[in-house]
């Protein structure tokens, strides 16, 4: 599927993105919450490359919300809209064995409920890749504005392709003593990429204590989506995981940088909140994910949340 020209896929994702809530609010769901994350590797190890930035906006509705979810697919529904830049290291003058510039955008709908003591998140979302997402404008633009290197990919830029992504997640949350939080989790994703992931994340403090947390699907940093009266004060987090990738549509074969088979993620954050207004910033190095590629990177994340 093409699109005729430049950034058009972003105005109908955004389109989309706003209609859908406004259905849903009228079906009867009430607004529960919302979440935003922004990642860039200049907030984490000072570069600027691979996954280099995304940003991502999530607003949920579904029935009054009790503290926890419920074993009802349809009592919790994200709409999640997200954008991301995958560069080269050299984004002027790109290697011939470094990946293809990709920018990312995608708007999906997501499920979140109980089952038989699991926590279960899944959905899918509509993604596109290419020139027609606007997003290597955006990026060349914020570069022009902050005198940074000039983004011309060239010919080393994954070409315009529309698909759908699958996710699924099932995760359970178990207290290992006062404050401390344990949650192992497997999750799955066809699509952009076909991989298998397993991890956990321990949570020092109260954070999304009678909330629900969000999970980044770069860098697996969770954040708020619904918000609770025990987010207040400071909270610790920290995670790991591992995936077995079977393959990507951002590292095709042929073009000089093969996918690794395996990739591991280790992360940490800290979260602030206080009277209905919640702070985080963390960090996540991201093993490398191509045969090019001699060395990880750490991206840091930022999420700011009020209530409204």
């Amino acid at each position: 599927m093409r699109f005729g020209s430049k950034g058009i896929l972003l105005g109908l994702l955004i389109i989309a993105g706003g209609a859908l809530p406004v259905a849903a609010e009228d079906a009867g769901f009430t607004y529960l919450g919302n979440g935003r994350l922004l990642n860039n590797d200049v907030i984490g190890d000072g570069e600027d490359r691979w996954r280099t930035g995304s940003y991502s906006i999530s607003v949920l509705y579904g029935s009054e919300w009790q503290g926890d979810l419920t074993s009802r697919p349809l009592d919790v529904i994200e709409f999640r809209l997200r954008g991301e830049a995958i560069a080269p290291a050299n984004v002027t003058t790109p290697a011939l064995n470094d990946r293809l510039y990709a920018g990312v955008l995608a708007f999906g709908v997501h499920s979140h409920f109980n089952w038989r003591g699991a926590d279960i998140a899944m959905g899918a979302d509509i993604l596109g890749i290419g020139p027609q997402t606007g997003i290597r404008e955006l990026q060349r633009d914020l570069h022009e504005a902050l005198s940074q290197p000039v983004v011309n990919a060239g010919n080393r830029e994954l070409q315009n392709k529309t698909l759908l992504d699958l996710s699924f997640e099932a995760n359970n949350e178990y207290a290992i003593s006062e404050g401390a939080y344990l949650r192992p989790f497997l999750g799955l994703t066809y699509g952009a990429e076909d991989l298998a992931r397993v991890g956990f994340d321990l949570t020092l403090g109260q954070w999304g204590q009678n909330g629900l947390r969000l999970r980044d699907p770069i860098t697996g940093q969770r954040f708020s989506g619904i918000a609770s009266e025990e987010d207040n004060g400071l909270s610790l987090v920290l995670g790991a995981d591992w995936a077995y990738v079977d393959a990507s549509e951002y590292l095709p074969a042929g073009h000089g940088a093969d996918a690794q088979d395996e990739r591991h993620r280790l992360r940490g954050g800290v979260h602030y909140g206080q009277n209905g207004y919640t702070a985080f910033y963390g960090v996540t190095y991201l093993s490398p994910e191509f045969a090019g590629q001699t060395t990880g990177q750490v991206v840091g994340s930022v999420s700011l949340g009020w209530n409204f």
